[in-house]
């Protein structure tokens, strides 16, 4: 029988429902192979043993549900600690809020439990979400970083610890981490999925987004999380825009249209990773779909200052009450960060969010001839470093634009470590995207993944 650890949301689901194992033995499985390689990869700012057994055994103990909601019945989740959790610690990768235990759940934790899964970590983050690392090793070289801010949601299905886990993107902090971890990092639309409960970085820019090792398993989890919540002000209501709870993806037959996208980083990125993206385009082409070079129009060009004024002017403002009573606490990353946001005035973060619309309006025009945009995640393999989590600029015209986006791994760069594809859809149209990019991860025949990694 497969080693229980390496199987994924979906086939683990099945599984629990035939009655081949419970829940419990395989949160066991889980915390078994968590105890061999935590310690070298450490992925959790919080675990109890104990007490993810105790929800294992609660789950046994329901029964399951005539109407199928509860698709997520019996699965251990990682959640990442900016995220509230009621009864668990969230510190937010600071120790300002070390010891802060919520009362309440964000909204999306609530709605993984609502279809029967449950915390079984938390997991480590960036300081506040921003660049300060962790201490969070990439599971395929601990000696590079696994990315950022999401670090050990990342690490955490790329090790095998969990099915599947929660992040956070304000910029790349679960696309990045994703590719250099090896595994699916999917961000939904901007307002799909509620992030009521989850710390505020930017109002704007801020996603709720998911890691798992195929698109089926990042499909099946986003879509227990979506929905309209009024008590998130960016939130829209849009039902028809992914599968239901419980179905599976419908498999794409038709090969897609995709823009093949350099943007205006391009040569930015590493030329193994170039040349990655261009195999790829080749091999979607040689298996019928239609690939087309695409340029972005000049006011792309302006992408990344916007986004950096309104990432930092927002999130200067959000965390300036923080920076007030803790400055000695916070990292300088950060501190010059605050102090830098609180320098942009507010006119011209409203400049910047007016100038926003019209690139959204720019790729609605795009997006309506093609599927998918398929480009780069990230400037290559993971950083040989633990000083800083890589760079997000493969991310973030896709984050500013509030679009859907989703990495799939892609093949291995010159050490050895995972490279990834990030392909970029229409707004709301995140159900044809995961459609396309499982129709290119079985072209690519990579997924799933589990890092090689032994104990110490």
């Amino acid at each position: 029988m497969t080693e229980l650890f390496r199987l994924g949301l979906l086939d683990a689901g099945t599984a629990m429902r035939a009655g081949v194992f419970s829940s419990e033995a395989y949160t066991r499985a889980l915390l078994e192979r968590i105890a061999a390689l935590e310690p070298t990869v450490k992925a959790f700012a919080w675990l109890d043993a104990d007490q993810a057994l105790a929800r294992a055994r609660a789950c046994d103990a329901s029964p399951l549900r005539a109407d199928g909601k509860d698709c997520l019945h019996g699965i251990p989740l990682a959640v990442k600690d900016v995220i509230d959790t009621a009864g668990i610690p969230t510190a937010c990768g600071t120790p300002i809020y070390s010891g802060r235990v919520p009362q309440t759940s964000a909204a999306v934790v609530r709605k993984l439990e609502d279809a029967g899964g449950f915390v079984l970590g938390k997991t480590v983050t960036a300081e506040l979400a921003f660049y300060a690392p962790g201490v969070t090793r990439n599971p395929w070289n601990p000696a590079h970083t696994p990315g950022g801010s999401s670090s050990g949601s990342a690490a955490a299905v790329a090790a095998g610890f969990v099915p599947a886990a929660l992040g956070t993107q304000t910029n790349g902090s679960v696309i990045r981490p994703a590719a250099f971890c090896g595994v699916v990092g999917f961000k939904p639309s901007s307002g799909l999925v509620s992030r009521a409960g989850v710390l505020q970085f930017s109002k704007t820019l801020d996603h709720v987004g998911v890691f798992a090792r195929c698109v089926d398993d990042a499909a099946r989890l986003t879509c227990c999380l979506a929905g309209f919540d009024p008590a998130d002000a960016a939130g829209v209501d849009a039902p028809h825009v992914l599968c239901s709870p419980g179905e599976k993806l419908p498999a794409r037959t038709a090969p897609p249209r995709l823009a093949l996208v350099r943007s205006p980083v391009w040569f930015e990125a590493e030329i193994y990773q170039r040349e990655n993206l261009l195999t790829l385009a080749s091999r979607f082409a040689n298996a019928d779909a239609v690939v087309e070079e695409v340029a972005l129009p000049p006011l792309f060009e302006e992408a990344h200052r916007l986004h950096h004024i309104i990432m930092y002017g927002e999130g200067a403002r959000a965390l300036r009450p923080l920076q007030a009573a803790h400055r000695a606490e916070l990292s300088p990353q950060l501190n010059a960060l605050i102090d830098e946001g609180l320098a942009i005035s507010d006119a011209e973060i409203e400049q910047a969010l007016a100038q926003r619309l019209k690139l959204n309006g720019e790729m609605r025009a795009i997006l309506n001839q093609y599927d998918a945009i398929i480009t780069p995640p990230a400037i290559g393999e993971a950083p040989a470093t633990l000083e800083h989590t890589g760079d997000p600029l493969f991310c973030t015209i896709w984050t500013l634009t509030g679009l859907p986006a989703v990495t799939l791994p892609s093949g291995f760069g010159p050490h050895g470590l995972p490279l990834g594809m990030q392909l970029v859809g229409g707004y709301l149209r995140d159900d044809r995207l995961l459609g396309v990019a499982k129709w290119c991860e079985r072209i690519i025949g990579l997924a799933p993944l589990l890092a090689p990694i032994t104990p110490n």
